[in-house]
């Protein structure tokens, strides 16, 4: 079972949880990330514009997306570069000695990071911290209480990042920094190893690996594009119906199981005692026939009350 990180098994609503200035003029670096930032409509962006509150904003021209690692723009005639350190790296933006520190310190510590430069300088690190959805680490046990063979989590976070969250809740494997085309690629490569591989996710990036599982899982409180593409919706976002549902199936197919059992065991026992015994008769055999029925149905209304045990 694959699992997105943010909005997945983080709650998607993150915040700042600390701002690291360097070089002059940070007030109006801050007001090109805030102009920059209101462009796009990322969970990050969100968070970073809830701590800068209310600035002044100027006009944002050229804006160039770059995929998985953030946004370049012209705002007010500088070259202002919003996003991860891969894309302070493609920028040319030279990262000092304290700044590479900071970085690492944040990444250690499970922060996703939105680093700001101005005209090739970098001026400001953010980190960002996203919570652990509530009883997630639970619910995860459970799964492999089902037999869950592998909990992996793809994410695009820094991999410092990733591990952090990893290790809380005791996953299998972690991989960060990952684009959306790397994880549909992993998850391909999973599928061709002969796995049965579910995944997990609730946003736009996560649609191809949606369809490309053999089950798609959405969280309902995700984009309509994933709740589209998946085959199971999680109604409301709650994360603890995952193992519900897994357990629901595993219990409907035992069910299933063993009511072939019965319906077939009691056809074997009305033919054997029909050609090797003097009892047996027409209404003999349909009593015990119909009797074969109800416990078939007895058997499976069993699930209506059907819980999921806790160790």
């Amino acid at each position: 079972m694959v699992f997105d990180k943010t909005g997945t098994l983080t709650v998607g609503n993150p915040s700042v949880s600390e701002t690291i200035f360097y070089g002059d003029n940070t007030d109006k670096a801050m007001d090109y990330l805030g102009s920059v930032e209101r462009e796009s409509d990322h969970p990050l962006a969100n968070a970073v514009l809830e701590s800068i509150g209310d600035r002044e904003f100027h006009a944002v021209d050229s804006t160039e997306v770059v995929k998985g690692e953030g946004i370049v723009a012209k705002v007010n005639g500088h070259r202002v570069a919003v996003g991860n350190v891969a894309l302070m790296t493609r920028e040319g933006v030279q990262l000092s000695s304290n700044a590479k520190s900071d970085v690492e310190r944040l990444e250690v510590n499970g922060n996703s990071l939105v680093l700001t430069a101005v005209n090739g300088e970098l001026s400001i690190v953010m980190g960002i911290k996203d919570q652990i959805r509530e009883g997630v680490k639970g619910d995860l046990q459970r799964l492999k209480n089902l037999k869950v063979k592998n909990l992996v989590m793809l994410s695009g976070d820094n991999q410092g990042t990733v591990d952090v969250v990893s290790n809380e809740l005791g996953m299998t494997e972690a991989h960060g920094n990952m684009l959306p085309e790397d994880k549909s690629a992993y998850i391909k490569e999973l599928i061709e190893q002969g796995q049965i591989v579910a995944f997990v996710g609730d946003g736009v990036n996560d649609s191809p690996s949606l369809a490309l599982a053999q089950i798609g899982i959405a969280m309902g409180g995700g984009t309509d594009v994933a709740i589209e593409t998946s085959d199971v919706v999680l109604m409301n976002s709650d994360f603890s119906r995952l193992p519900h549902a897994l357990g629901l199936t595993k219990a409907t197919a035992r069910n299933m199981r063993q009511n072939i059992v019965i319906a077939v065991g009691v056809v074997f026992i009305l033919l054997f005692s029909l050609l090797f015994s003097d009892w047996m008769n027409m209404s003999i055999g349909m009593l015990v026939h119909e009797g074969s029925i109800l416990a078939v149905i007895v058997n499976g209304m069993r699930l209506l009350r059907y819980t999921l045990r806790s160790k």
